[in-house]
């Protein structure tokens, strides 16, 4: 591990707001212990029931996208730890808590993954809450993902969920999806 300075960093988390965060590689049994400790954190922040299990369940969803991308990625052969790993935070604004994830993505993903978050950035509480309910009686693919969680996370954030593709290099991408809860 390169030396590096932890007050510096600690200054940067807190001046963005970011009370918890998570970066490395997710396996089934981290986001277990991650949502324990999450649960813990949001339950002595005195937040009503409806607000805490909405916090959890977008940060869960997202660390869930993060592991399940990258177990894709590791099923193509692909054993870099740095693309098989991704960060999840818990930050405040405002009223509000904001669950930010990010991961390393392939340029090829990028474009059905916008689109599906472009369209779903459109939709009013109504129209999200009926296409979840078409989703949730359509059968579901093994290879596919990002379906319900991605509306629910949508119906649960009080803004358009947020997102940021940061280009690498001509096949990859880091991949930033922001839900204020």
């Amino acid at each position: 591990m390169k030396k590096f300075d932890l007050y510096e960093l600690k200054q940067t988390v807190n001046n963005h707001g970011v009370l918890i965060s998570f970066a490395g590689p997710f396996s089934h049994g981290i986001i277990e212990e991650l949502g324990q400790a999450v649960t813990r954190y949001l339950e002595a922040q005195a937040l009503t029931k409806a607000s805490l299990m909405d916090v959890f369940s977008v940060f869960i969803e997202q660390a869930q996208n993060v592991r399940n991308y990258a177990a894709k990625r590791e099923a193509e052969g692909n054993s870099d730890l740095d693309f098989n790993s991704g960060i999840v935070t818990i930050g405040r604004n405002g009223q509000h808590h904001v669950v930010c994830s990010g991961n390393f993505l392939k340029k090829c993903d990028v474009e059905p993954l916008t689109a599906r978050l472009d369209h779903l950035r459109n939709l009013d509480r109504n129209e999200l809450k009926v296409l979840f309910k078409q989703q949730l009686r359509q059968e579901r693919q093994a290879d596919e993902g990002g379906g319900l969680g991605l509306i629910d996370m949508s119906r649960k954030s009080a803004v358009p969920l947020e997102y940021e593709i940061r280009e690498l290099d001509g096949n990859n991408c880091f991949f930033s999806l922001c839900a204020t809860v």
